[in-house]
């Protein structure tokens, strides 16, 4: 469809009048607008997809991907809208292909930290700038956060894998399973290789410390059967060797030679050991790529008037960024902390929104405010987001919902226009401002610079404008060149950016305002471009004016607040679930307190396990509601250890019979005390059927399940068998079959002892005596 659009720069017209102008029909030109239905493909379409040797994972994946993975892992937060993440998708890949023979040791993976609920995965690891490459050890403990890898967008392929090799022999506690050796080898140790090993081949690769390509080599080659890879270091002078790096490989039949190739490099190398003879590649099935998240719904493309602003695009930028790029940051201080700060105060000061959106704003405000310690929790800040401080009709939108920010792709567009949007907005709404005295001209570039610094997203997008603000930012000294430095920033990037990765191809970069939304802004002087700068400022205070703002596709207030209390109060219901939980939790701790005062136990150590088995579903259910980083129940990430399994075994087999024993009465005098209890209070109320104390059987089962581990076949007399066979119960209770064998044997030998001395006795009294014979 076509619609006429046209810029003024008419003066002494109201601005409703200007900006009317801005789309009346018939005047100045026509420009033709394409409306487009599309489905928007998946999040990670733009930069990884699983053809790629890349893991593409989410946050229902990364979880049980890196934590006490057998392999290391290396990935790459990213946010698909940056633009030097989608400069650097194609050194990753790259990076992913190269190293692909690494994999039984190493995976390379990536997670768009922009999509969906992959925001609360990236803040959970810490990361707040993008790209940001993080290495975990194998048998990564739960709660590990990762390392961080010093490179940047502008790294390749063989940084990057040094920096991997670097990371790999950082490991301490556990070494990769399938991942060899990359120390060095002495003389000592070669001399001995093939007494000890039934390899075919030992390859050596001697080079100087600073060298990689030993360790390259022997990456490359573990997949491969009967052929070991060491590095020797050139200071091993004993075994001969001059040049390096060179190869020398060795068989168990005394020869030795030099491996000949056109180029001592790691690729020469690999290409000629995998053709010696006998090599066979083990067999090894790759990790596959988790499915990532998908729109089950396709969303139309929403129509928009590219010569006005949306205020659906204002507001999205605004819970972008207060709600996931503030959102990562777990606390904030000093310069981040007073960054935050001016930039909510300018937003309420200057940002023409919606009334429930500036009560929640001016509400965020007074809790900066009134907050005096140096750190801030962002749990704080969220509080007032949430509004749970109740704020009559407050309220900001929950969902991003771009309209003339809207890119062909999801990775396109989006929240970086919506930003320069939102900052133009303010400094024009600045130089409009009635307030008395005049505000500070820098005073909205600065809060733009500051949040910038700390809370932007994009690194080098950052640093970028950080260079441009360092250089020129202080010779601003008036509101209108506040509007113009900022605009002609704005021009710089876009001259930059033009042909870049980042470029959406259905909205290409170009010097804006471009002709047909300002005709007279543009001139030519001398045959070269020239702009008219007040026409220009004139331009960008009618077409950034509040009255211009369209409220198109916006979510209704009473919706938003509908909406808002729904939250809250299933957010209480919620909460009083995991109270009553606790409740019963602490009161089933304390009947088991007062059990183990019989047993003289110390606190907070079996029973403590058995009674969160015991609860009904109290721990289970409240885990079930955490992230999959919060799990409890997910395996111990540690080395294999036959002591500590020894350990373990011994702690289960050990019991306590006395005070079992002790328990055993103690529990049926505190069964007795109850019922006469509940026959007291069951005269004053109709019968009802009571469920049985399971407290005591609970510990006959803990008790009888480590008995028979032990095999001591000691089967446990509940309190229904001992009401009924007294008798049995007293005869055998605290005593096992190996205390009765051992009772049964020292009374035999007992009785052989005393048989033995009757016998003795006997046997001298039947003895005949001598008689005395006199002289």
């Amino acid at each position: 469809m076509a619609q006429r659009n046209c810029s003024t720069t008419s003066l002494g017209l109201s601005n409703k009048k200007r900006c009317a102008l801005l789309t009346a029909p018939g005047l100045c030109f026509l420009t033709i607008t394409t409306f487009l239905l599309v489905s928007p493909p998946v999040a990670e379409a733009c930069l990884y997809s699983q053809t790629d040797q890349v893991v593409v994972l989410n946050y229902d994946s990364i979880n049980s991907q890196l934590i006490n993975s057998s392999n290391a892992w290396v990935v790459e937060f990213y946010a698909s809208w940056c633009g030097y993440c989608k400069q650097f998708a194609p050194v990753w890949k790259d990076l992913a292909s190269n190293i692909t023979e690494w994999k039984p040791a190493i995976n390379l993976a990536a997670i768009d930290c922009a999509y969906g609920r992959n925001r609360i995965s990236c803040a959970h690891f810490e990361v707040s700038k993008y790209p940001t490459m993080k290495f975990f050890q194998a048998y990564s403990e739960n709660g590990s956060k990762g390392e961080v890898l010093n490179a940047n967008s502008s790294s390749n392929v063989t940084n990057l894998r040094q920096l991997i090799i670097d990371q790999l022999e950082s490991h301490v506690e556990a070494w990769p399973p399938a991942c060899p050796p990359l120390k060095p080898a002495s003389a000592a140790e070669l001399s001995y290789f093939f007494k000890t090993s039934s390899n075919k081949y030992l390859v050596l690769v001697f080079e100087e410390a600073s060298s990689y390509v030993g360790r390259e080599v022997t990456m490359d080659l573990l997949q491969y059967e009967n052929i070991v890879v060491r590095r020797v270091l050139n200071s091993e002078e004993a075994l001969g060797v001059t040049h390096f790096p060179s190869c020398y490989l060795h068989s168990p039949n005394r020869t030795f030679c030099r491996l000949i190739v056109h180029v001592e490099a790691r690729t020469f190398y690999v290409d000629a050991l995998r053709m010696l003879p006998g090599l066979e590649r083990r067999a090894y099935e790759p990790s596959v790529s988790p499915a990532p998240e998908k729109n089950t719904t396709a969303e139309e493309w929403r129509e928009f008037n590219r010569s006005r602003v949306y205020m659906a695009d204002l507001e999205s930028s605004l819970y972008y960024s207060l709600r996931v790029e503030v959102g990562t940051h777990i606390t904030i201080s000093g310069e981040p902390l007073s960054a935050l700060k001016a930039y909510i105060t300018v937003l309420v000061k200057y940002f023409p929104g919606r009334p429930v959106v500036m009560k929640l704003l001016q509400s965020l405000e007074s809790r900066l405010k009134s907050h005096d310690d140096p750190e801030l929790q962002y749990t704080a800040l969220e509080t007032v987001l949430d509004n749970e401080v109740q704020t009559p009709d407050a309220a900001l939108p929950d969902v991003e919902r771009w309209v003339s920010c809207q890119g062909s792709k999801p990775c396109f567009r989006g929240y970086p226009c919506s930003v320069w949007t939102l900052f133009h907005l303010l400094t024009v709404q600045a130089a409009h401002s009635t307030y008395t005295p005049a505000p500070d001209p820098l005073e909205v570039l600065q809060a733009m610079r500051g949040y910038i610094k700390h809370f932007f997203s994009c690194g080098n997008c950052a640093k970028h404008f950080e260079g441009m603000a360092a250089e020129s930012m202080s010779q601003v000294d008036s509101l209108p060149n506040s509007v113009l430095w900022l605009w002609s920033k704005h021009n710089i990037v876009n001259e930059r950016l033009a042909g870049d990765r980042s470029e959406d191809p259905k909205f290409p970069k170009v010097l804006w305002p471009p002709p047909d939304l300002c005709p007279q802004c543009h001139d030519e002087l001398k045959g070269k471009h020239d702009w008219k700068m007040d026409h220009i400022l004139e331009f960008l205070k009618v077409y950034f004016s509040p009255d211009c703002i369209l409220q198109d596709y916006l979510e209704g207030e009473e919706e938003l607040l509908t909406r808002q209390r729904e939250k809250l109060a299933t957010r209480k219901e919620e909460a009083a679930r995991v109270a009553e939980r606790k409740r019963r939790g602490t009161e089933e701790a304390a009947r088991r307190e007062v059990a183990d005062v019989g047993r003289g136990e110390p606190e907070g150590e079996e029973e403590g396990g058995e009674m969160g088995n015991q609860e009904e579903g109290g721990v289970q259910e409240e885990t079930a509601n955490h992230a999959p980083w919060e799990n409890s129940e997910l395996p111990r990430n540690h080395k294999p250890s036959i002591i500590n399994m020894k350990q373990r075994m011994m702690e289960e087999d050990i019991v306590d019979l006395d005070s079992f024993i002790n328990q055993h009465y103690k529990n049926r005098a505190l069964s007795t005390h109850r019922r006469s209890i509940q026959n007291r209070e069951d005269k004053r109320r109709p019968l009802q059927i009571q469920p049985e104390d399971s407290e005591a059987g609970d510990y006959y089962v803990v008790v009888e399940s480590h008995l028979r581990k032990r095999s001591l076949g000691y089967v446990m007399a509940r309190e229904q068998p001992l009401q009924k066979k007294h008798w049995l119960s007293i005869l055998n209770v605290g005593f096992s079959r190996l205390d009765i064998s051992l009772c049964v044997l020292l009374y035999f030998l007992s009785s052989m002892c005393l048989l033995g001395m009757y016998l003795f006795l006997k046997m001298r009294l039947c003895m005949p005596r001598g008689k005395l014979a006199l002289p």
